[in-house]
C-alpha cells in the first residue's frame, strides 16, 4: 500500500485540512500505516497535482488560509481499483525478533526487560483500541456500511494486540527457566 491510498482513504471519511488530517491519520489509519506530517503535506501535493484530491481555501483570522481537502470521483475510483487488487503478504519486519533470534548474547534479564518493556507498548495499544471499541462500537448490529468497516479494522487491531501477548507472556515463561549464559 502506498501512502498516497492510506489517505485518499483518510479522506473518505470527511474532508480536512492537511493538519486535521495528519491529527486524524495518528487515530486511525495510522494505527495501522504509519507517517509523518511532512510525508502527509507531500502526499496532498502530489494528489492533488494529479487531480485524486481538491484543496479549497479557506480564510482564517490572524492564521494564514488553510486548504481542506477531499477526495474526487478520480480519487475514489483510484481507491476502488486499489481495494480489488489483491494484497501482497509483507514479510515482518521487526527489530525485536531480531534481538530475540540472537538473544543468547546478553544475560536472560536483558531480554526479559526489552519484552517487559515491549510488553508494557501492547497493553497500551490494546487498551486505547477497547476504548475506541466502547465509545463507538457497542452495537454492531446498528453500525452503517463505512462504520462497520472501520470496526473490522479495530477487531483485528485488537485481535494482533491480544495475540502479541499472549505471545509474550509465553516468551516471557520460557525465558525463566534460562540459566545465565
Amino acid at each position: 500500500m502506498a501512502l498516497s491510498h492510506a489517505i485518499l482513504a483518510a479522506l473518505t471519511d470527511r474532508p480536512c485540512s492537511g493538519y486535521d488530517l495528519a491529527k486524524q491519520f495518528d487515530g486511525s489509519v495510522g494505527f495501522f500505516w504509519h507517517a509523518s506530517h511532512q510525508q502527509i503535506y507531500r502526499e496532498l501535493t502530489k494528489l492533488e497535482d494529479q487531480g485524486l484530491v481538491t484543496a479549497e481555501a479557506v480564510a482564517q483570522e490572524g492564521k494564514p488560509d488553510k486548504k481542506i481537502f477531499s477526495v474526487t470521483e478520480s480519487g475514489k475510483t483510484v481507491l476502488k481499483e486499489w481495494i480489488a487488487q489483491p494484497s501482497k503478504c509483507v514479510p515482518t519486519k521487526d527489530d525485536l525478533l531480531v534481538k530475540l533470534f540472537v538473544g543468547h548474547l546478553v544475560s536472560p534479564e536483558t531480554v526479559q526487560a526489552t519484552l517487559h518493556h515491549e510488553r508494557a507498548q501492547h497493553v497500551a495499544a490494546l487498551a486505547a483500541y477497547r476504548d475506541i471499541e466502547s465509545k463507538y462500537f457497542l452495537n454492531c448490529e446498528t453500525l452503517s456500511p463505512p462504520a462497520r468497516f472501520q470496526y473490522i479494522t479495530l477487531r483485528n487491531g485488537i485481535h494482533y494486540e491480544t495475540s502479541w501477548l499472549t505471545w509474550c507472556d509465553e516468551t516471557l515463561t520460557n525465558l525463566e527457566t534460562l540459566k545465565p549464559g
